[in-house]
């Protein structure tokens, strides 16, 4: 036990955090910055390494390790860009692909009677377009149709289509839309072997209930494909995503169960580490050794290294190993969130989950000892990364810790079955059809308490986001672990003080009622964050709400506040979460929405690696089980209720520039009140210059309000503020966004006009005057 709680020596982790950072720092900028800085730091390192002191040598370790990175960075950039295929990326040309399939194919939508998107990963090995002909090393990411998704995992295949380029500092150099794909080599038997275990696993789990149909093989294989987006949502809200994806916490988990399986087994203590490893081994081909599932893997064996008590002392160094490894290897994991979570989460495990793992087992039967390592593996991952998910969205969430605790016996049962299935289902399949039910049992538990949690009052605890909250919240942790032994030896002492000090941290949990908001507007726009909800009422009792925001609970308590109780229609200008995901808010408080009003164009989910996926089919299925009846829209159409009149301007057609779901959005011209509001969703320059030409050719112009594109970023149609002449310009927009929204550049363009943005003033209203103009006023 001594040797257990050895301190563990962090200053090797130190070089390995530097050259991270340093590394996402440089991603995208010019080779040429890269090199100097590579230079200056290889003969910084050299230097201090050979003549410094300790505290020198320290620097030396770190400059010569941000050296090893950025030269993997050079090295991944020199490969990446060799070769034709950025160049006719750029002409956006036609071209003929030799390639092998690096990712399982995922179904982007469903086009609602066209044929379903396909996006797949490729990695060109040949090229031929434009009369060039090459042979090329680029990662390329692909979409196309039916026979896009039949491929498998490590075919080869002559694809043709054209391509477009890849946005700036992305983990692929092309964009490849196929129109055409032949495979020419199957996947080898090893990989046809794994998919045939994949394949009886999902045969096997398909007849239990729907949850755990979908989450055992999420919970064994990473395959999510079968989740309902229900439970995706809930899992995600009470901090159980880890569970439904190849994680470090979860492998470490998973090698739990082997060693606890080699223990059963009898096998020698000293080779019970490599069987660990060999189970790994196997569970990587199963899950496919995708970059996310090698780096998953490497953090979970630092994390089993953290669990074992003599291995204990090499955890911090084999995470400080394993960082600048996967960082060579695939140096766009700098500016992964998932990498940074895995990564601080495995740090979770080794500062705590060994030492609270043997505090709990003192309380526990010898029998239940391993549970106690199954509880607290999820409970310090929970703890290292909830500042970071701030990032994320505002809030704190009360019901992660509890929720992970409670699945944490769950989750070894669920996997072990699961894995007894994978085995038995090619050689007997009954026993496999048995065994999925022992698996969907705990799994259907685990669904369960992610429903649960997702549904309770006060689940998440208001906090400021961005970096102030995360620093503020990492403040507060770090006061629970250094006093919370105290405050529970005091709570116990004296009872009645402990009772006071409960109903005082409930008194701050439980949100105060806000001020009541400004009476006679006739535009409301919501304090939604990093989004849009605006509601347009009239004289006559009509109202219209223009998107929902991206949080359920952020729009149910501004609808709520403004008394709001009756929508005439819901106006979803495009399907990204920022805009459509508040929907089910809406929905709540027994609230009645007439239709739903919707784009009509389909779009493609993702136009670049990094643009938001479509949000169309769970909400258009939303509004389904609400029977709210769903209307898709186009230029010339209307938008009307008890005294508001709304003309569609846009979309006309799909523009294949810029984001298509942007561009999609619907742009409706309202009257309401004696106020004239143009909506102009998140379109972009294109959309924006269609816009200003239909408004030119029907001779209208000169709006009261403006609702400012796409939050203010700087890809804006300069002209059509000219045509619109607006008095009052509102901006939906979260604080301390990472786009940079509003853009300086888009803020000089609105001169003209009074500008108002809900990070700064918080729920804007319009309200109209008796001589014609309008006034603003704000709850901020």
């Amino acid at each position: 036990m001594e040797q257990t709680h050895r301190a563990l020596d962090l200053r090797l982790l130190l070089p390995a955090l530097i050259a991270w950072g340093v590394a996402a720092a440089l991603l995208g900028v010019a080779t040429s910055l890269v090199i100097a800085v590579l230079v200056g730091c290889l003969v910084t390192g050299i230097g201090c390494c050979v003549w410094g002191r300790p505290t020198l040598r320290m620097i030396g370790f770190c400059a010569l390790a941000t050296t090893f990175i950025l030269t993997a960075v050079l090295g991944h950039r020199a490969v990446a860009q060799a070769g034709l295929v950025p160049t006719l990326a750029e002409r956006g040309a036609s071209v003929r692909l030799e390639a092998r399939v690096v990712s399982d194919p995922a179904p982007v939508r469903s086009r609602f009677g066209a044929e379903q998107v396909w996006r797949v990963r490729l990695q060109a090995t040949r090229i031929s377009g434009r009369g060039e002909v090459a042979v090329a090393r680029t990662p390329i990411l692909a979409f196309g149709g039916q026979d896009v998704g039949r491929l498998r995992w490590h075919d080869t295949v002559v694809a043709a289509g054209r391509l477009q380029p890849a946005e700036t500092g992305a983990d692929v150099r092309a964009i490849l839309r196929i129109r055409q794909v032949q495979r020419t080599h199957p996947a080898g038997r090893i990989e046809e072997t794994v998919e045939h275990l994949r394949t009886g696993l999902r045969d096997s789990t398909e007849g239990l209930p729907t949850d755990p149909a979908g989450l055992v093989p999420a919970l064994v294989i990473g395959d999510t494909s079968r989740m309902p987006q229900e439970l995706k949502d809930d899992m995600q809200a009470t901090g159980m995503t880890h569970l439904n994806a190849v994680s470090g916490s979860n492998v470490t988990v998973v090698l739990l169960c082997v060693q606890g399986l080699a223990g059963y087994l009898r096998i020698p203590r000293r080779w019970r580490l490599p069987f660990a490893l060999l189970g790994l081994a196997l569970f990587v081909m199963l899950c496919r050794p995708e970059p996310s599932v090698v780096r998953a893997s490497a953090m979970g064996v630092v994390g089993l290294l953290a669990l074992r008590g003599g291995s204990r002392r090499a955890g911090a160094p084999a995470l400080a190993a394993a960082i600048l490894v996967l960082l060579a290897i695939d140096p766009h994991l700098a500016r992964s969130f998932g990498f940074i979570l895995s990564s601080f989460a495995t740090l979770g495990l080794l500062l705590f989950a060994r030492r609270w793992a043997d505090a709990i087992a003192r309380y526990l039967p010898r029998r239940c000892a391993p549970l106690a390592e199954a509880i607290c593996v999820p409970l310090a991952a929970q703890v290292f990364c909830a500042p970071l998910t701030l990032l994320l969205q505002p809030g704190v969430s009360l019901v992660g810790v509890p929720a992970n605790v409670l699945a944490a016996p769950l989750v070894p049962i669920a996997t072990v079955a699961g894995v007894l299935v994978v085995c038995s289902a090619p050689v007997l399949p009954p026993l496999a059809q048995l065994l999925a039910w022992v698996a969907g049992l705990p799994a259907w538990g685990i669904a369960t308490i992610a429903h649960l949690g997702a549904d309770l009052p006060y689940g998440t605890l208001p906090w400021p986001g961005g970096w102030v909250g995360l620093a503020l919240l990492v403040l507060v942790i770090a006061l629970v672990l250094t006093t919370g032994h105290w405050w529970a030896h005091q709570a116990a002492a004296r009872p009645w003080h402990g009772a006071a000090a409960a109903v005082i941290a409930l008194a701050l949990v439980v949100p105060v009622p806000a001020a009541p908001p400004s009476r006679g507007w006739t535009v409301a726009m919501c304090d939604v964050g990093q989004g849009d909800a605006t509601i347009v009422r009239s004289p006559q009792g009509g109202v219209l709400l223009i998107d929902t925001g991206p949080e359920p609970d952020t729009v149910d308590s501004c609808l709520s506040r403004l008394g709001v109780e009756r929508i005439d229609a819901v106006v979803l200008t495009h399907f990204h979460a920022d805009h459509v995901d508040g929907l089910a808010g809406v929905l709540r408080s027994g609230r009645t929405v007439r239709e739903l009003v919707a784009t009509f164009v389909e779009g493609e989910d993702d136009a670049g690696p990094h643009e938001e996926a479509s949000r169309r089919e769970p909400t258009l299925a939303l509004a389904a089980r609400a029977r709210v009846p769903v209307r898709l829209v186009r230029r010339g159409d209307s938008v009307d209720a008890p005294g508001i009149t709304g003309k569609v301007l846009w979309p006309a057609r799909t523009l294949e520039t810029g984001s298509v779901q942007n561009n999609a959005s619907v742009v409706l011209a309202v009257v309401a009140g004696g106020v004239r509001a143009l909506f102009t969703g998140d379109i972009e320059r294109d959309a924006g210059r269609a816009v200003r030409q239909e408004l030119q050719a029907a001779g209208e112009g000169s709006f009261d309000v403006l609702k400012v594109a796409h939050h203010g970023s700087a890809n804006q149609d300069a002209d059509l503020m000219a045509v619109v002449r607006p008095r009052v310009c509102l901006i939906g927009v979260g604080a301390d966004n990472d786009y940079g929204h509003p853009a300086p550049a888009t803020l000089r363009l609105l001169a003209g006009c009074t500008v108002l943005r809900t990070d700064q003033d918080g729920m804007l209203f319009v309200h109209p005057h008796t001589d014609g103009g309008v006034s603003v006023s704000s709850s901020g």
